[in-house]
């Protein structure tokens, strides 16, 4: 064999193992943060505006904690925006059981600096309060950049690393805040296993407390349907918006409201006859249910 072969193939021998050794020791690690974004086939997307952005499904929930953790608390689009840009940059919006040194969770908080235990700290509703509180107890955080308010609360070696994800927060965060209409997200998402019960409700309690009013006003075999009303025209689009962006971990059919309805099956919105997607107001919402 004539030598420039034979170091070819020493070095094409090395490439692999070295592949394989990288894989072995760095693959776990990446699956894990980043293998939702990498493998998952079920996605949302906000448009506003000529504007848009997708996150996987999983990403897509903690944002709709995110921002409900907000309106529960009525504070500005800005605090979610915010959270949203600080929460994009340390966890890419997935809850985490790893980081650097004891950081966890969404916004890899940790539990040496007094965030909370590792258990508390991996709630992501303890985790948005957590960071809320935080950011409330920053002196002029409502006047600041978005990256510099971020920064003030993380305390990040990257000061300026959560300016790369504002234009992104703030879709999400107006999608979410209900300010943006009805139908500003749409998700495309694998079929719903019919559930007992209405587990989305407990959800919803949860995540926005006693700002909503629930009727279940049908019930049957296959399907249930729900109207949910909140405060004034903004927080049922809040409703709306959060109804479709947890629907991946419920058996949600469709969400309806404002003469418009969106369509599991189908992955979009379409226009309904007056009446049709609505019950006098609020949001409709029907499930597949058993």
């Amino acid at each position: 064999m004539r030598p420039h072969r034979r170091r070819g193939r020493v070095i094409g021998i090395v490439l692999v193992l070295v592949f394989v050794a990288s894989a072995i020791l760095w693959g776990p690690d990446l699956i894990h943060r980043y293998g939702d974004r990498l493998f998952s086939s079920q996605s949302c997307i906000v448009t506003i505006d000529g504007q848009s952005s997708t996150l996987t499904a999983e990403q897509t929930n903690n944002a709709a904690i995110i921002v409900a953790t907000a309106v529960r608390r009525d504070l500005s689009i800005k605090a979610a925006t915010i959270a949203l840009a600080a929460a994009l940059q340390e966890s890419d919006l997935r809850n985490l059981n790893m980081g650097d040194r004891d950081s966890l969770g969404l916004f890899q908080q940790r539990p040496s600096q007094g965030w909370g235990t590792a258990e508390q700290v991996l709630d992501p509703h303890f985790a948005a309060n957590s960071f809320y509180d935080a950011l409330l107890r920053v002196e002029g955080w409502e006047t600041m950049s978005v990256t510099d308010a971020a920064q003030a609360v993380q305390r990040s070696a990257y000061p300026n690393a959560y300016a790369d994800h504002e234009r992104q927060a703030v879709l999400w965060a107006t999608a979410l805040e209900g300010g943006a209409g009805v139908d500003a997200i749409s998700c495309s998402l694998s079929e719903p296993t019919p559930q007992s019960g209405l587990p989305m409700l407990d959800r919803l309690a949860e995540d926005f407390g006693d700002l909503y009013s629930v009727e279940v006003v049908g019930e049957g075999p296959g399907h249930a349907t729900v109207v949910i009303r909140g405060l004034d025209e903004r927080h049922e689009m809040a409703v709306a918006s959060w109804s479709i962006a947890v629907a991946s971990g419920f058996a949600v059919e469709s969400v309806g409201g404002q003469d418009v309805l969106w369509s599991r099956e189908r992955a979009s919105w379409e226009e309904t006859s007056p009446g049709a997607a609505e019950v006098a107001d609020g949001i409709v919402v029907v499930f597949a249910s058993r």
